[in-house]
């Protein structure tokens, strides 16, 4: 192997593309390198420290995200010096806010004042939204970590909970930088950013104002990258567990795209939507009503089968019932007023397949081109 091509990470030698960093080459080779901050498909910060590694004749330890991968490095990526590093880190993050995971203490403050005190901040006796689905939670099992003896830092801001959409926690929030990525890099939609200085530090949109009254779009793809319990869904808070829940991979029925999500389901209810990281098109992202809208699946409102209208009133109908009977109206159009009488709207907002079968069946079966689409459908 070209040694100018190549590192080594963990005594073992591996080859690298250029403009690859030592995060990519330790993944693509199944080294399991920790990162809170970094977020594929956007600009590597290295701002929370969690991936460091020891790279042999550096003074300090390199973030993996962040540093390239150059020709003869020779890599650590859990020495004692790595380890005891994010050890420091993960006790500073469980130290700066209310992360009551049942593995976080404060200084002198007893588990019991500290959950209380959680508990009347978050209105809830349950232990974090996100309690076994949070990625600070999982290295601090992983590293053997509690924030006990550590600096606690006073809450600056209150939760935020005016928009129908997200609950935002700012003393759940490690400033990963993560949400402001994925709305400015991967959305493009520049609703958020970070705002003010030093332990006042705060994701702000706009000039510091509510979600609601921001560019936000509500597309949540903020809330799907967050490794914390900072921004969760405002209908799945406390409601959904992952343990509770089964995961179903779907295609989205909002439009033509094509996007891939799944339903997370409990109960036989969808208790909560997520985009499909590792699949095209939309690795991941959504938008506001493919996120958000599946209230109408289990709606007590739902046509359930088809309605005939006689004398101004519905009944129920059987589907072979109505589809006689519409195509019963269809053919008696055609035969006394010729088949271009006939016009028909399809959506851009279905799928493709739908589109095709709609104009096979004008075109062929009904004689007539007399078909079109409308977007607002």
């Amino acid at each position: 192997m070209d040694t100018q091509q190549a590192i080594v990470i963990n005594g073992n030698e591996f080859s690298f593309d250029p403009g690859e960093t030592i995060l990519d080459v330790a993944r693509r080779n199944n080294i399991d390198i920790p990162t809170l901050c970094y977020l594929r498909a956007a600009s590597p910060t290295g701002s929370c420290r969690i991936c460091v590694v020891e790279v042999q004749g550096a003074d300090k330890l390199m973030p993996a995200c962040a540093t390239p991968a150059s020709g003869n490095m020779v890599i650590q990526t859990e020495s004692p010096r790595v380890i005891e590093a994010r050890k420091l880190i993960i006790k500073l993050m469980l130290s700066s806010g209310n992360h009551n995971c049942a593995i976080s203490g404060h200084g002198e403050e007893t588990w019991t004042d500290f959950q209380m005190r959680v508990q009347k901040d978050d209105d809830s006796s349950e232990l974090c939204p996100v309690w076994g689905d949070c990625r600070l939670q999982d290295l601090a099992y992983r590293y053997q970590v509690t924030g006990d003896q550590a600096l606690e830092t006073k809450i600056a801001y209150p939760m935020e909970t005016a928009n129908p959409f997200i609950i935002r926690d700012f003393s759940r929030c490690i400033q990963c930088g993560r949400c402001v990525q994925a709305c400015n890099e991967v959305q493009v939609n520049n609703a958020i950013k970070f705002g003010y200085s030093g332990l006042q530090t705060k994701i702000i949109a706009g000039d510091d104002k509510p979600l609601k009254d921001s560019d936000c779009v509500f597309c949540g793809e903020c809330v799907q990258v967050c490794p914390v319990g900072a921004l969760v869904e405002k209908d799945a808070r406390y409601k959904v567990r992952p343990w509770e829940t089964s995961k179903v991979r779907t295609t989205c029925s909002y439009c033509g795209v094509g996007c891939q999500l799944y339903l997370h389901v409990k109960d036989n209810k969808v208790v909560k939507v997520t985009g499909v990281e590792e699949a095209a098109p939309n690795y991941g992202s959504l938008c506001v009503k493919g996120r958000f809208g599946y209230d109408f699946i289990n709606s007590p409102e739902r046509l359930t089968h088809p309605l005939i209208k006689e004398n101004g009133e519905f009944r129920d109908a059987t589907w072979d019932e109505a589809l006689d009977y519409v195509a019963g109206k269809l053919q008696s159009i055609v035969d006394e007023h010729g088949a271009d009488s006939l016009g028909f709207l399809t959506s851009a907002r279905v799928t493709n397949e739908e589109n095709y079968i709609a104009q096979k069946f004008v075109r062929a079966v009904l004689k007539t081109n007399n078909i079109d689409h409308c977007a607002r459908l």
